[in-house]
């Protein structure tokens, strides 16, 4: 997919751009799809999440990240847009006339087949698991835990590299730069997802953003003292302090990572 830069008619619009994706699918199966409550980022009525607001409808696709239909080939039906991800996703047909979501990995193709299971051809959007592949295979949508559905390289432009094999564990190399241990066991998606321009979109506007659900966000420097950590002081003054902390009083910035966190075993090698 390709960015596209607005014509400068007004101010708005100068420096605005957008990506072109999938459109819509009219035909698609209504049983994948259900509406999405909003709630503002409130939990019984308080603001638990800010940031958050009023947005535009949207439907909720339900998105097949287990890829647990093993051995039954199937063939992407439609690309199309998804409001609640970065990336396109890809409607597939089974033989078996099941239709499935799947994310839609780059150069993925209306009418090319994929399939899942324990040893199947090393082509883009078929499904293995990381045992099964060789090294060096870019992979996406990667289980944590096998059988749960990939939770790790879900949103556009992401893949992640089979750098080793030591089992129990496979070592893959995240975009972040982290090395982290999975389980040999674990299923993951080969290639790398499409809509890798989407980190260059300049929204341009406010209200663009308001429709997306975000609200506005003030500095802590500008807040009072009671409102945030870095609020008060005369005129323009600066953090005050010797770490930077976030609205609730803990480290914002530097090594934040809990000590204690369980899955920090996983970790090879720390991302810059």
């Amino acid at each position: 997919m390709s960015l596209v830069q607005y014509k400068e008619k007004t101010n708005t619009r100068r420096f605005a751009s957008h990506l072109k994706r999938a459109v819509k699918n009219p035909d698609a199966p209504k049983n994948l799809r259900v509406i999405l409550k909003k709630h503002s980022g409130r939990s019984f009525g308080t603001v638990t999440v800010r940031h958050q607001g009023g947005r535009h409808k949207r439907y909720y696709r339900l998105i097949d990240f287990r890829r647990d239909k093993f051995g039954v080939e199937g063939k992407v039906v439609a690309l199309e847009y998804d409001p609640n991800r970065n990336v396109d996703i890809a409607l597939v047909k089974y033989q078996d006339g099941d239709y499935r979501y799947i994310l839609a990995p780059k150069d993925l193709q209306t009418g090319d087949p994929v399939i899942a299971g324990d040893k199947v051809e090393v082509r883009t959007g078929n499904a293995m698991r990381l045992k099964n592949m060789p090294i060096g295979t870019l992979v996406h949508n990667v289980e944590l835990i096998p059988g749960k559905g990939g939770q790790i390289g879900r949103s556009a432009g992401t893949s992640l590299i089979l750098q080793a094999k030591q089992p129990p564990f496979a070592n893959l190399k995240l975009p972040s730069g982290e090395i982290r241990m999975f389980p040999l066991e674990s299923l993951a998606t080969i290639g790398t997802l499409g809509n890798e321009e989407t980190k260059n979109v300049n929204l341009g506007k406010a209200g663009r953003s308001r429709h997306l659900g975000i609200r506005p966000t003030v500095r802590g420097t500008a807040q009072d003292p009671r409102s945030h950590a870095h609020g008060g002081g005369e005129g323009r003054s600066g953090v005050g302090r010797v770490q930077p902390m976030t609205k609730y009083g803990r480290p914002a910035v530097g090594k934040t990572r809990k000590q204690s966190k369980q899955s920090g075993k996983y970790i090879i090698k720390r991302r810059k």
